[in-house]
C-alpha cells in the first residue's frame, strides 16, 4: 500500500516540461501534497520503494540531487567495508552502494532509442538491461547493504529510521541548482535543453526532479535528532573532511586512528576521487551523456558559481531568505 496519491502533471505543463527536459519522453507525475515531481516511470514502483524489506544491518544515504551523495557513498562504504582500496578500485561505486530508484530515472522510450543508436549491440542491451534492473528486487542477494535515494523519508520505508542507520546529507539550494543544471546538460536521460535562467526558474518553481527542494531538507532536519539518523552539512564535510569522517565512523560505530582518516581525506578530495573512483561503467554506451556538457563529478567546491549573474542572484537571494524564514535550518556560511 502507497499512502500518497500521485497525479500526472497536466498536459500542458507536462508538454512544456518534457521540451526542456527531453529525455524524459514519457513526461512527470507529482506526488503527495506537496506535489514532489518524479518522471512518470516512479509511479509503477512507488509502492516498491515505500514498502522495500529494510534491514537493521542496512545503511541509507538520504540526499536531494548534487547535494554530495557520490562523496558520501564512497565515505560511508569505506569506512563500513575497513578501509578496503583495494576493492573500491576494482568495484563500480553503484555496485557497492546501488541506487534504491534508479530505474525510474530511466524513461523507458529514451532506452529503447538509446539502444537503436548502439545499434542493438548484446553487450550495450546488457548494460542497459543493468541500468533498468529493480534495485528492490537484486539487494535481496547483497551480503553487506549500503543504499543511495533521493526520495525524502515520507516516500521511503516507514520503518526505516527506527530499523537502519541513515545518512542525510543537505547542500545549500544555489550549489545544488548550479550542480544539478550541468548534471541535467551532461546527462541524455535528462537532456536539458535551457540555460541556467531557465533551470533556475523551474528549481524556484519545484519543477525540476525530486522538488520542491525545501520540503526535502526540512524531512531531514525534522529528523536530525533521533540515534539512527545523522544529518550533516556538505559545506561542513568539504571545509573539514576528516572531522566529518570521524562523525561517520562513530556513527556507524567503527574505530579509525588519526592515519587512517588522514589517508581517507585524501582518498576522498576531489581531484583523487575524480581519478580513483570509478562510479559508472556507462562510457562505453554511446549518445548517453553530452560530450560538450561538464561531466558527472565536477567541482566538489562551496560557492563560487559563475552561472548566476546579478539578475538570477538577486532573484535567488530573496527566494532564498524568504524560504529560510519559515524553518529553523541553520546552514552553514557558503
Amino acid at each position: 500500500m502507497f499512502p500518497y496519491e500521485i497525479k500526472q502533471v497536466d498536459g500542458k505543463l507536462d508538454e512544456e516540461l518534457k521540451k526542456y527536459f527531453k529525455g524524459k519522453k514519457s513526461g512527470f507525475v507529482q506526488v503527495g501534497p506537496e506535489k514532489r515531481l518524479y518522471p512518470v516511470k516512479y509511479a509503477e514502483h512507488a509502492e516498491k520503494y515505500y514498502n522495500f524489506d529494510v534491514k537493521n544491518d542496512h545503511v541509507w544515504i538520504i540526499t536531494f540531487p548534487k547535494s554530495g551523495t557520490t562523496l558520501m557513498q564512497e565515505l560511508v562504504w569505506m569506512v563500513n567495508n575497513n578501509l578496503d582500496y583495494e576493492a573500491s578500485s576494482k568495484t563500480l561505486l553503484f555496485d557497492r552502494c546501488p541506487y534504491l530508484e534508479l530505474n525510474s530515472i530511466w524513461d523507458d522510450k529514451f532506452l529503447k532509442e538509446l539502444a537503436e543508436l548502439n545499434g542493438n549491440d548484446t553487450k550495450i542491451l546488457e548494460q542497459i538491461k543493468n541500468m533498468d534492473s529493480l534495485v528492490y528486487e537484486t539487494a535481496k542477494t547483497m551480503k553487506r547493504r549500503h543504499f543511495k535515494t533521493h526520495l525524502p523519508p515520507s516516500l521511503l520505508p516507514p520503518s526505516l529510521i527506527e530499523t537502519c542507520k541513515v545518512i542525510y546529507v543537505a547542500r545549500n539550494p544555489f550549489d545544488v541548482a548550479v550542480s544539478y543544471y550541468h548534471h541535467c546538460k551532461h546527462m541524455k536521460a535528462f537532456d536539458f535543453q535551457g540555460d541556467f535562467q531557465n533551470f533556475w526558474d523551474l528549481f524556484e518553481k519545484n519543477l525540476v526532479l525530486s522538488a520542491p527542494y525545501w520540503e526535502h531538507v526540512k524531512e531531514g532536519w525534522a529528523n536530525r535528532y533521533h540515534p539512527n539518523f545523522l544529518f550533516l552539512f556538505y559545506e561542513d564535510l568539504i571545509r573539514d573532511l576528516p572531522g566529518n569522517i570521524r562523525k561517520v565512523a562513530k556513527f556507524l560505530n567503527k574505530q579509525m586512528t588519526d592515519d587512517e582518516v588522514k589517508k581517507l581525506a585524501d582518498h576522498l578530495h576531489i581531484d583523487n576521487f575524480r581519478k580513483n573512483v570509478t562510479v559508472t561503467n556507462l562510457k562505453s554506451v554511446n549518445e548517453i551523456t553530452n560530450p560538450k556538457a561538464q561531466h558527472f563529478i565536477r567541482r566538489g567546491k562551496v560557492g563560487g558559481n559563475k552561472e548566476f549573474d546579478d539578475v538570477i542572484k538577486l532573484k535567488a537571494e530573496k527566494w532564498f531568505k524568504e524560504n529560510l524564514a519559515k524553518t529553523d535550518i541553520k546552514f552553514p556560511e557558503f
